[in-house]
C-alpha cells in the first residue's frame, strides 16, 4: 500500500535485562520491555502526576542484537525506531491471544544507548566499542 508509514520511535529504560534466544534457522532474537512515561502538574489538585507506559519489544537484526545483549541491562535508557507489529499465538488454555510489539527486523530499524559509556568495572568515560551507537547530546 503505497503513502502509508509504520514507524515507531521511543526514548525510555529497560525495565529487566534483554531475553535472547534463537529462532529455529539459528538466527539471534532478542526482546525485552522498554518503558516511557510522562509528567505533568494536575491542574485542580497541584499535585504532580506520572503515567509510565510499557513497550514490548523485539529485534530481529542480528548485528543490533549482538549489541543489545553486550552492553543494555535493566534500567539503561536507549533510543530506538522500529514498526509496530500484531501478532496472534495460542496460550496454553488454548486462548487466541493478539500482542501488538515494537518491532526492528532484519534490515529496519534503529537502536541508540543513551547512558554514558562505562567500562567492565563501571567507570564512565572509557570507551568500549567504536562502532556502538552512544549519544548523551539529543536535543529534546
Amino acid at each position: 500500500m503505497a503513502g502509508t508509514l509504520n514507524k515507531v520511535t521511543l526514548i525510555g529504560n529497560l525495565g529487566k535485562d534483554p531475553e535472547v534466544r534463537f529462532m529455529p534457522d539459528g538466527a539471534k532474537v532478542t526482546s525485552f520491555s522498554l518503558a516511557t512515561g510522562e509528567i505533568w502538574k494536575d491542574k485542580v489538585s497541584g499535585e504532580r502526576k506520572e503515567k509510565t507506559e510499557w513497550h514490548r519489544i523485539t529485534i530481529f537484526n542480528e548485528r543490533i542484537v549482538e549489541i543489545v545483549e553486550k552492553y543494555v541491562r535493566k534500567g539503561t535508557k536507549i533510543y530506538l525506531e522500529g514498526q509496530l507489529q500484531t501478532r496472534s499465538w495460542t496460550d496454553k488454555s488454548g486462548i487466541e491471544r493478539l500482542t501488538t510489539e515494537v518491532v526492528l527486523g532484519k534490515f529496519r530499524g534503529d537502536l541508540i544507548i543513551l547512558d554514558p559509556k562505562k567500562t567492565e568495572t563501571g567507570s564512565e568515560g572509557a570507551d568500549v566499542s567504536s562502532d556502538i551507537p552512544v549519544s548523551d547530546d539529543i536535543p529534546f
